[in-house]
């Protein structure tokens, strides 16, 4: 179970940290998308990144504190929900709500992978 909840760590690691240095960045595709098909605004693309990027920096930190794993898997899920619930209002259907679905898949994974990890290490 340890090394499952650290590969799927790893990995969230590099996609958000990714998926929000396009955001931070101001990538043309995610400035149109969140202006016109979302309608949230170029300033809630620059919140959102950041905290994607913060999520990523708190699950790599996580390696080293245990602890902290689950408050940014958690964090990264409540995220990757907004999105698929964005996507799926804005009509794009599951094609496009597929990645952040995926990803709320692997955040509640590790989210409830490491608690369990915690947890039998108190006992």
């Amino acid at each position: 179970m340890k090394w499952l909840v650290r590969i799927l760590q790893g990995l969230l690691v590099l996609g958000f940290l990714m998926f929000g240095f396009m955001k931070v960045s101001g990538d043309p595709t995610q400035v149109e998308a969140f202006n016109d098909i979302y309608g949230y605004g170029t300033a809630f693309m620059y919140v959102v990144g950041i905290v994607e990027i913060l999520g990523a920096v708190g699950l790599l930190i996580g390696y080293w504190r245990n602890k902290l794993i689950p408050i940014f898997s958690g964090v990264l899920a409540v995220v990757m929900a907004g999105a698929v619930f964005t996507h799926l209002k804005a009509g794009q259907g599951f094609e496009v709500a597929g990645m952040p679905l995926i990803l709320l898949v692997l955040a509640l994974i590790v989210f409830f992978g490491q608690i369990k990890l915690l947890a039998n290490n108190r006992q």
